[in-house]
């Protein structure tokens, strides 16, 4: 479950905000209005990302996974998100079974930018059968209720922002070690919690997006 390397490119810089208490605020503000627009073809609507693990240290972009009965819903999300909420359609962008929208700003914090270009928001629209959404909920998750894990990939993080300064996707894939883990430490947990065959998420296949 790589982080996914369409955030920033060679050229712009790793920057991490402190965690800001706004996040989810500004994630619920953005959802109603997510609803009113597409709610009729989505199944569910989630923050995901670092900005939805309360106490971290993230990019400040508010990351936004949808789940689609079918992608083919997608296609009828374009119009409404572009034009009334002011999205950009990239399509994949990169990531196969996945369409891409995000949020401009003109007047972008440090840590927004791709390519000069500032964003707010970023949406990550999947169908239902698709493993990324599923992980990127079970690692979100995981991380909200241990802190200790958490911290540990702030930590992370700040180290791999600094190594890998103006390379997105080396950082990202530097990161996919501890996603791994705790993807299965999740399976685990789940495991005892549960005991039988699990059809827990984290079990299915490679790991996704964050």
């Amino acid at each position: 479950m790589p982080t996914q390397p369409d955030a920033e490119t060679a050229a712009d810089p790793i920057i991490l905000a402190d965690y800001d208490p706004r996040w989810p605020s500004l994630f619920e503000e953005e959802r109603a209005r997510l609803q009113s627009a597409i709610g009729q073809w989505a199944a569910d609507i989630q923050h995901v990302g670092s900005t939805s693990i309360p106490g971290l240290a993230a990019k400040p972009i508010i990351d936004i996974a949808v789940h689609l009965r079918s992608l083919v819903d997608a296609l009828k999300c374009i119009t409404p998100l572009v034009e009334q909420l002011g999205y950009e359609s990239l399509g994949e962008f990169g990531i196969p079974d996945r369409i891409y929208f995000r949020k401009r700003t003109i007047s972008p914090l440090p840590g927004q930018t791709h390519t000069g270009i500032g964003r707010t928001h970023q949406i990550h629209m999947y169908e239902l059968t698709n493993e990324q959404y599923d992980k990127q909920i079970v690692f979100r998750d995981y991380l909200r209720s241990h802190p200790d894990a958490a911290r540990e990939y702030e930590a992370l993080k700040r180290e791999l922002a600094v190594r890998h300064a103006g390379d997105v996707e080396a950082y990202a894939m530097a990161k996919s070690d501890f996603v791994l883990e705790v993807l299965d430490l999740a399976r685990v947990e789940h495991a005892a919690a549960a005991p039988g065959p699990s059809s827990h998420p984290a079990e299915r296949g490679a790991p996704a997006s964050r």
